[in-house]
């Protein structure tokens, strides 16, 4: 049988998960809001200079 106390105590994370989560972290990514807001404020100023 499976002893789930002393196999938590042996538990060590990846390395690779932690260096991958700082990276995506790190990143300053584009979303869908920010497209957004960067067309609307693209389609305002057109209509402005009409």
């Amino acid at each position: 049988m499976i002893n789930y106390d002393e196999e938590l105590k042996k538990f060590k994370p990846s390395l690779d998960v932690d260096e991958a989560e700082g990276a995506i972290y790190s990143r300053d990514l584009t979303d869908v809001i920010d497209i957004l807001k960067e067309m609307l404020k693209e389609t305002s100023v057109s209509e402005r200079d009409r």
